[in-house]
């Protein structure tokens, strides 16, 4: 297998999503695929940089987007792709390649032995799951004007939710929180009813909650019942904030709208 290249942009060591096509042996437009798909993901390790780069084609020379990821990123991206013997490889490689080039910029090279090195890769990948999967409860606010609500209780329809977002200078709105919360794993749409739901985790997080709805047949009389109305809770909104915005001191504060039940 050929070397890892490893860039420093700016004191930070990052590698190309060409150099992981490569050595996992796919298509570099499926590695892009998988790194917007799961980009909330990868933003909790930092910003993922983009650039445009040329590159030869029988037509001539073409320009495609590259991602350059950082250490804890393309370990994170490692853990999606499909562990065949070739990714295997890889994954040993780049934690090799990040951990020697690091090295270098402290202290001499010391020989290490493939025994260190793969268990460097394992303490790796293990970190890098954990994190993945564990579950922040509560983001410690680092300005006055979050205290109010993150102090409060109750819970807010998605359109509400939405405004509360978006005065805190997060891009969304009803629809499209509902497509933001579904890409992160907080809900789905029904096939029997074709309504947004909440999964059971989310509502046991803590993160939103389901209201009752019903509603009397305008012929019969009869109560009817109606799916759940699906309602983010201030500690989802919390938590919204931090995995749809990066908070800034400047930034507007949350203010809330409406009435929380």
């Amino acid at each position: 297998m050929n070397a890892v290249s490893i860039i420093d942009q700016d004191g930070t060591l990052v590698v190309s999503s060409e150099t992981i096509a490569a050595g996992s042996g796919v298509q570099h437009k499926n590695v892009l695929e998988l790194i917007h798909s799961n980009r909330f993901d990868f933003e909790e390790f930092g910003g993922v940089a983009f650039e445009t780069r040329p590159f030869a084609t029988a037509g001539g020379v073409q320009s495609r987007q590259v991602a350059l990821l950082n250490e804890q990123q393309a370990t994170l991206l490692m853990t999606y792709q499909r562990n065949t013997e070739q990714v295997r490889q890889f994954k040993k490689a780049l934690v090799r390649a990040f951990y020697d080039q690091a090295r270098r910029a402290t202290v001499p090279a010391v020989p290490e032995s493939d025994a260190v090195l793969v268990a460097r890769a394992l303490q790796a990948s293990a970190r890098m799951l954990e994190a993945k999967d564990a579950e922040i409860a509560v983001l410690t606010p680092k300005a006055g004007a979050w205290d109010e609500l993150a102090s409060g209780a109750g819970d807010y329809d998605v359109a509400d939710a939405a405004k509360i977002l978006a005065r805190a200078g997060i891009e969304t709105g009803r629809q499209r929180l509902f497509d933001q919360l579904a890409s992160i794993g907080w809900v789905y749409r029904s096939t029997a009813s074709g309504k947004w739901k909440a999964y059971q985790s989310a509502v046991d997080a803590g993160y939103l909650a389901e209201k009752p709805t019903s509603h009397h047949h305008p012929r019969t009389g009869e109560l009817v019942i109606d799916p759940p109305q699906v309602r983010v809770t201030v500690k989802g909104l919390e938590r919204l904030r931090v995995r749809l915005g990066r908070f800034d001191q400047g930034a507007p504060a949350l203010a809330l709208v409406g009435s929380a039940s």
